[in-house]
């Protein structure tokens, strides 16, 4: 892919990285990109991705279809501009010398982003090119991992790894409603059956009526990773920090 390229990539990567561009006709500019981005997030947020248009977008602006597309080529785009100004840049680590404290508080930062903006799930997926603010979630985890031993592609795949872990818990979150009640009637309901077949079921009876029945999913699953960061950093001779 090439700067100069007309493809949908080369575009999306010409408006993510490049200089804020500036319609070449018509009256002197009164949208931004931040504005129509803003504008995509609040129909997102409210309805799904899936309600996001250039036509929704243009109307809750007050302006044309048309418009709009004068500043970004196609929803592609209008969905790339979203994600940037969704995400945020992760907070620096102040107060988080070792980096296992500095990963811990990364996913937990995801973590908030997907639940305050769900439609992230959907946004995120599959090769597309990333912004500026997007990679720094990327460029945070491997900073992190600087001089822990492990290598280039390894902190790379660190950085998979937890995103992974935070991105099922958020779906599992979204599936259950902003309430959780479908999800907590269902598995009342399994769990009743488990206990009734506890014959059957004798371990899994065992676990759910546990005296801790809490769901610790998202911190397990993190103190695991975690932990395996740091079991394969001393293998390699480096203080675990």
């Amino acid at each position: 892919m090439t700067s100069g390229s007309d493809d949908g990539p080369g575009r999306t990567a010409r408006l993510l990285w490049g200089p804020r561009p500036k319609p070449t006709r018509g009256p002197k500019p009164a949208l931004s990109l931040e504005r129509i981005a803003r504008a995509g997030i609040e129909i997102a947020d409210a309805e799904g991705l899936g309600a996001v248009s250039m036509q929704r977008v243009a109307g809750l602006l007050d302006y044309t279809k048309m418009s709009l597309y004068r500043y970004v080529p196609g929803k592609a785009e209008l969905v790339a501009l979203m994600v940037e100004a969704a995400v945020g840049a992760p907070e620096a680590p102040v107060g988080l010398p070792d980096w296992r404290g500095q990963l811990d508080h990364w996913a937990r930062q995801l973590a908030e982003a997907f639940g305050a903006h769900p439609w992230l799930l959907d946004a995120t997926v599959g090769p597309r090119v990333m912004g500026p603010t997007e990679l720094a979630w990327l460029e945070r985890v491997v900073a992190a991992l600087d001089g822990t031993g492990l290598t280039g592609p390894e902190r790379m795949d660190a950085a998979a790894l937890l995103a992974g872990h935070v991105r099922g818990i958020a779906e599992q979150a979204r599936a259950a409603g902003p309430d959780g009640a479908p999800e907590s009637e269902l598995l009342a309901l399994l769990g009743g059956l488990v206990r009734e077949h506890a014959d059957r079921f004798p371990a899994l009876a065992a676990a759910i009526t546990a005296p801790d029945g809490r769901d610790q999913a998202l911190d397990f699953g993190l103190e695991r990773i975690l932990d395996g960061l740091e079991a394969l950093i001393a293998r390699r001779g480096r203080p675990p920090a």
